[in-house]
């Protein structure tokens, strides 16, 4: 089982797949590096200095936000090793960037559920789920870290020990399992990590917009009842381009490597399209600060210029008073 392309064995892949994998991942990683980092980092700015306090869902985002930095915070070094094709940081730090990656996927398809159902509480019980305490989702947060962390460590775990110190990531080689145990893990992973929470988003999704059409609705405010909308129609997008094409491939990419008889084409066709929707994946780290712009008044209204600027005149001011009673 693996999550990204194939093993370090010579002979389990070509050469020509091997370079076009490279290529894919060293492309993509590069061209989301830089907007990814950005935006997330704006996005924990606004979060924390302006709305941590009138966002009802602003725990999560902030949860989100530091996850897609995660992610985005290896990329420099999955660059260099698929320009190169040499790892020379160590295996330590081969399993961390390995491991970061999985954490980072899971735990955005995590908070992007609790965003969802969030929001469609909030809309459908607002008087009974508007008192909630903000202790609540803090805590919900911490479960949801180590839940996706012990989730994840079998991605790492089940790398075996390996002579050749400049190969990483889905080119280590995988501990040999039986074919019951391989079938067992996937379909946890796929109905825990995937299943369970696309249910959770796409019924969170129709609830809602059920609930905005209905008359009877306490949101009467038509602007107030499109942000609603918007926010959970947004996680549902994001989900869907960014998380379902990967584990749709997933099982299929398992079974291409696995000892089962498939044909030639169809492990070639899996071992190209296996990494596109890998990468796809992970452009969530690029989506979700656009996300948060399009569907949240106050962070669209702090990233102005015109507030940008008072942000910055005030900390000037700040800096030249406290420079003059020095």
């Amino acid at each position: 089982m693996s999550g990204d392309a194939f093993t370090c064995n010579p002979e389990n892949q070509t050469t020509t797949i091997r370079d076009y994998q490279h290529q894919i991942y060293a492309v993509f990683y590069t061209v989301i590096l830089v907007p990814g980092l950005i935006g997330n980092v704006l996005a924990l700015w606004v979060f924390y200095a302006y709305i941590k306090e009138t966002k009802k869902a602003v725990i999560f985002m902030i949860n989100l936000a530091v996850a897609d930095l995660l992610q985005v915070l290896s990329l420099p070094l999955r660059v260099y090793y698929y320009l190169n094709n040499s790892w020379p940081f160590g295996k330590f730090a081969c399993m961390v960037c390995f491991y970061v990656k999985y954490v980072n996927m899971y735990a955005s398809i995590f908070f992007l559920a609790s965003i969802s159902l969030r929001r469609c509480r909030l809309i459908i019980q607002p008087l009974r789920y508007s008192g909630t305490k903000r202790q609540w989702d803090r805590r919900w947060c911490l479960f949801g870290w180590l839940l996706v962390g012990l989730g994840c460590l079998p991605f790492p775990l089940l790398r075996k020990d390996y002579d050749d110190v400049h190969c990483c990531f889905s080119e280590l080689p995988m501990m040999n399992l039986t074919k019951a145990q391989g079938v067992s893990l996937v379909t946890v992973a796929e109905l825990t990590g995937f299943l369970l929470p696309l249910t959770v988003v796409m019924t969170c999704t129709c609830l809602t917009a059920a609930s905005l059409r209905e008359k009877t609705c306490v949101l009467q405010d038509t602007g107030e009842k499109h942000k609603a909308f918007k926010m959970v129609l947004s996680c549902a997008g994001v989900f869907l381009v960014c998380f379902v094409p990967y584990h749709i491939t997933f099982p299929l990419d398992f079974l291409a490597k696995s000892s089962v008889s498939v044909s030639s084409a169809f492990k070639v066709a899996v071992l190209h399209i296996h990494p596109v929707t890998l990468c796809l994946a992970s452009l969530n780290c690029c989506l979700d600060p656009v996300m948060y712009y399009f569907t949240t008044d106050e962070f669209k209204r702090r990233l102005s210029r015109p507030e940008i600027q008072e942000s910055l005149q005030l900390h000037l001011r700040a800096s030249c008073s406290s420079n003059r009673e020095v």
